[in-house]
C-alpha cells in the first residue's frame, strides 16, 4: 500500500475499491457551463446571423442622444461584419466625414443623404428614406 495518498483515487485503492474513470474527451454540454475544473475556462460558441434584406437599404437622420449632432444611419443592408465595414469606409470617404458601423447599421456623420442615396444605388441597393 501507498504511504502517501495523493488524490481521492488513491485513498480508493488503498481501500480496496476501484477509482471511477472519467471520460475527459467529450466536452460538457450544459450552454450555462462557463468554468471546468478539468479543462478550465469554457468559451461559448457566439454565432453571428445576419438579418436578411428585404432589398431596400434604409436611410434616416438621427440626433438622439447625440448632443443635437445629426447622422445619418443606414439600416437593412443585409452584410456581414466585414462587406459593412468596407461599405462605411467607401462612404466616408465619398461624403469626407467620420462615422461608424455599429452592430449591423453603419453611422455616417454629417447631412449627406444624397450623396449616400448615389453611392448605395451604384452599389446596387434600393434606397428608401424613412423618418423626418
Amino acid at each position: 500500500m501507498k504511504n502517501n495518498l495523493s488524490s481521492l483515487s488513491d485513498l480508493a485503492a488503498a481501500f480496496g475499491k476501484a477509482p471511477i474513470a472519467q471520460d475527459k474527451s467529450t466536452p460538457a454540454s450544459d450552454d450555462s457551463l462557463v468554468y471546468s475544473t478539468d479543462t478550465g475556462r469554457i468559451s461559448q460558441q457566439k454565432e453571428k446571423s445576419i438579418t436578411p434584406s428585404d432589398g431596400f437599404a434604409r436611410v434616416r437622420r438621427e440626433t438622439k442622444g447625440r448632443k443635437g449632432k445629426g447622422v445619418i444611419v443606414i439600416s437593412g443592408l443585409g452584410l456581414d461584419n466585414k462587406a459593412l465595414k468596407e461599405l462605411a469606409k467607401k462612404l466616408k470617404k465619398t461624403c469626407g466625414s467620420g462615422g461608424s458601423v455599429v452592430d449591423e447599421t453603419i453611422e455616417v456623420q454629417g447631412d449627406k443623404r444624397e450623396v449616400i442615396q448615389q453611392v448605395l444605388e451604384k452599389a446596387g441597393f434600393k434606397v428608401k428614406f424613412t423618418g423626418g
